[in-house]
């Protein structure tokens, strides 16, 4: 008997709102996944944004946000797939500075994988909107392209030298400080730049309730098309993935699902996007839901 399922290619990482999604815990009648679990998941977002190589993706916000920019036909679900607090990510090296504070970057060589890189954009936003600091008078030094070739990096960005690498550059203290996500290392000479940062992203959560969201998940508006239940199917999918994860009461919700309640989070998204010159506009989040009110309804 043939295979009457419609078959989803998607990328996606494994955490344990989709494990039981990934694993076949949860179940359809109506969709086959063939999952390419690729990683790390970053690598999944260039071929997605440049060619839709997957009918669906994880995807980081802040390239879906460019990719929509330039035209690439990719429709967002309110589905967040990771989020965190960033503020530990900013850090220096004791071996080679004494302190490095947010007041004391103007001027100093700060590395990042990509300006447009997720964290980064975070970790910016925290110093702009937090400390004060004009993100143009820091010297961005950054390793990689973005995800969208059309991007052209503010002219306040530096390409490191040829042949150069972040974390040598900051192993040896040319840079004061640099961004890492989830390659930060426990060396106990690796000090945040921001202070109490272990506990400021909560209490930054308790007094906005906005989450700082990184990935979420993407279909192809071909797919979307030709196959809206289906994308209907997937939503239901995730939702049960996650309702069936163990979860720490004494700990937010920072994966939510369903427009309503990533609403407000990705309204300072898409501000951040454009004060930190990821994309031209700013676009409504009713303009970024639209493709997917239209399959999900108010889901």
């Amino acid at each position: 008997m043939a295979d009457s399922k419609v078959h989803i290619n998607i990328a996606l990482n494994r955490y344990p709102g989709t494990e039981a999604l990934l694993s076949g815990a949860v179940t359809s009648e109506i969709v086959q996944f063939d999952i390419d679990e690729i990683k790390p998941i970053f690598r999944a977002f260039k071929p997605m944004a440049k060619d839709q190589a997957y009918d669906a993706s994880e995807m980081a916000i802040f390239t879906y946000l460019q990719a929509r920019a330039y035209g690439k036909p990719l429709v967002l679900l309110p589905v967040i797939l990771a989020a965190r607090f960033q503020y530990p990510c900013l850090v220096y090296n004791k071996k080679h500075y004494d302190e490095v504070t947010p007041e004391m970057l103007p001027g100093m060589k700060v590395g990042v994988r990509a300006y447009s890189q997720t964290t980064g954009a975070w970790v910016r936003n925290i110093l702009a909107r937090e400390h004060n600091v004009p993100l143009e008078e820091v010297n961005w030094i950054t390793f990689e392209d973005g995800h969208l070739e059309e991007y052209q990096e503010p002219a306040y960005v530096t390409r490191g030298p040829d042949g150069s690498d972040l974390q040598k550059m900051f192993d040896n203290g040319e840079v004061a400080a640099a961004i890492f996500g989830n390659d930060l290392g426990d060396d106990p000479d690796i000090q945040a730049v921001i202070p109490d940062a272990k506990n400021a992203g909560r209490r930054a959560y308790e007094k906005t309730g906005l989450i700082p969201i990184n990935h979420m998940l993407c279909v192809t508006k071909a797919f979307l098309d030709a196959e809206p239940e289906a994308v209907r199917e997937l939503y239901r999918m995730c939702r049960d993935s996650k309702a069936a994860a163990t979860v720490d009461p004494d700990q937010p919700d920072l994966r939510p699902i369903g427009f309503d309640a990533i609403q407000e989070s990705l309204e300072e998204v898409i501000h951040l996007a454009h004060h930190q010159e990821f994309i031209p506009e700013k676009y409504s989040v009713d303009d970024l839901f639209a493709g997917a009110r239209q399959v999900l309804g108010d889901g």
